[in-house]
């Protein structure tokens, strides 16, 4: 599996978003963006899993370029290759723990409640399938979209601002939760980030910017890239 960006350019209007994005993820690789707020870091995500457009360009994952396909093609693409973790934990109120995190194999027609009930112990929520999410901390609840995120077995996840509304010591779990996960099935990660603890748990840190992705080597510039 490779996640290959070649020359994006997005805008809004007249409004130039970013531009000359060329990017390479490998299988397995764990990629950290940060940049300033407004720069796109969101938007380029989105293009990643085919859920925005561009205006030039092209984005491949898995050898399949996603300007190509129709609606119906990119949401199957999704369903099977991606797997999504938001700042905002996106879990349905009215199903329980177990049955959230089941969501991905439901929408692939597939039923495997022990795979659901090994993500569960394997991001620390044995025991809590039952509860439903109101019952859960926010750690907990960010736990159960990394589940859910995995369960099907992507060979892409996208991580947008994971423990944005985490303290600390809780986002530091979910982080170690997110990095074993993904290196235990061979996941490729994008993390987008603001968090200078996070995007030093990657391979290689990034900064989007106006006109590309520069690579920033020493935890000074990474720090620095954070903020904004």
């Amino acid at each position: 599996m490779s996640l290959i960006i070649n020359n994006l350019n997005k805008c809004y209007g007249d409004v130039p978003v970013f531009s000359q994005v060329s990017l390479r993820v490998a299988s397995g690789e764990f990629v950290a963006i940060v940049g300033e707020s407004g720069v796109g870091k969101s938007t380029l995500l989105n293009c990643m899993a085919g859920l925005d457009s561009w205006d030039s360009g092209t984005v491949q994952l898995d050898g399949q370029d996603l300007g190509t396909l129709n609606d119906e093609q990119l949401a199957r693409l999704r369903r099977e290759k991606t797997g999504f973790v938001f700042q905002a934990f996106h879990v349905l109120p009215h199903l329980s723990v177990a049955q959230n995190v089941a969501l991905p194999l439901m929408l692939l027609g597939q039923h495997d409640d022990r795979r659901v009930q090994a993500m569960l112990d394997a991001v620390g929520l044995t025991g809590l399938g039952e509860r439903l999410p109101q019952q859960l901390s926010g750690g907990q609840l960010q736990r159960v979209a990394i589940a859910r995120a995995l369960v099907h077995r992507p060979m892409l996840l996208l991580a947008d601002e994971p423990t944005g509304n985490l303290d600390p010591s809780t986002a530091a779990r979910v982080m170690d939760a997110l990095v074993e996960q993904t290196r235990q099935h061979g996941a490729a990660m994008v993390l987008v980030t603001h968090s200078v603890a996070a995007a030093k748990r990657a391979d290689r840190v990034l900064t989007l910017t106006a006109t590309g992705l520069v690579s920033y080597a020493s935890d000074t510039q990474v720090a620095q890239s954070t903020h904004g």
